[in-house]
């Protein structure tokens, strides 16, 4: 069994912290455990394309998640689950190159690992040799424990993730928030430390209660990555087309979760309209567009 306590986790250099810091190298899960130390909190955005992503490394966010929420977010898909890991792949290596300090997680698709420990190092060794992540992401709890060992094992940093987990939103019935009663409550802990004692260097919690979120952090010496559970995790995640106010909600109603921090949609709407009207209206291309 592969299972780390706090006193073998990887030294490493106290910096000015992981967001927004300064360094000539990329972000590696040893920083992301020296933060876990200090009691550092640290923002994580998804993105899916090399320039999107060069604005967040810019901007100093030091973890970028290549979700299979490109499914909903950049395929048109009405889940996460037909997404393939060609896709995953395809997309990964485009956020790696548009980067060069973040830490890029790459997300194994739903068929990817459920067959067992075999499946899902093949799935991850190819994520990593072909787009160039630095680890990569995997849903469940107790149930994927043994792939998330092999990978580690085999060299492969893991980021967990349950509570809600999208892959098997057929199963739910829709996105129910995690956690509540009593039972549901000890097995979200179960899963937690399971993907921990199994060397996962993070977790998603994704649609956990506030209060049970809190009690799995305080619990772990591993990082806690929030989406929809409560203030307490040692990070957040957000998809950025939520963040930034691009994606287009059904009645307009967002989710409790999301706070939008810009108008993205209606900013390149305008400027798509503004370019129409300059066209129709013969304004673009005016003399000093044009060559001779």
């Amino acid at each position: 069994m592969t299972q780390h306590t706090p006193a073998q986790a990887p030294a490493t250099s106290e910096r000015t912290g992981l967001y927004g810091g300064k360094s000539n190298r990329r972000i590696t899960v040893r920083d992301i455990a020296a933060a876990k130390r200090r009691g550092e909190r640290w923002p994580m955005l998804t993105a899916y394309d090399a320039m999107t992503a060069s604005v967040f490394d810019e901007a100093g966010i030091p973890v970028m998640l290549v979700g299979d929420s490109m499914g909903n977010t950049a395929l048109g898909y009405d889940s996460t689950v037909p997404v393939t890991l060609e896709q995953m792949t395809m997309l990964s290596a485009a956020v790696v190159r548009g980067t060069s300090r973040a830490l890029i997680v790459g997300d194994l698709p739903f068929g990817s690992f459920q067959e067992g420990p075999g499946q899902a190092l093949r799935s991850a060794t190819h994520l990593v040799k072909e787009a160039g992540v630095g680890a990569v992401k995997l849903e469940g709890g107790e149930r994927s424990a043994d792939q998330i060992r092999l990978l580690v094992e085999s060299g492969i940093p893991v980021m967990a993730h349950v509570g809600l987990t999208p892959q098997s939103v057929h199963a739910y019935g829709g996105h129910p928030v995690q956690g509540r009663g009593e039972e549901a409550a000890a097995q979200l802990l179960r899963d937690a430390k399971a993907v921990q004692d199994a060397g996962a260097f993070a977790v998603v919690l994704e649609l956990v209660t506030a209060e049970l979120a809190a009690e799995v952090t305080r619990s772990l010496y591993i990082p806690t990555v929030g989406i929809g559970s409560g203030p307490e995790c040692d990070a957040q995640v957000l998809v950025w087309t939520d963040m930034a106010g691009m994606t287009e909600w059904p009645g307009g109603r967002l989710p409790r979760f999301v706070k939008q921090y810009g108008q993205l949609r209606t900013a390149l709407g305008d400027a798509a309209r503004a370019f129409a009207d300059d066209v129709v209206g013969g304004a673009y291309p005016a003399e000093e567009h044009s060559f001779h």
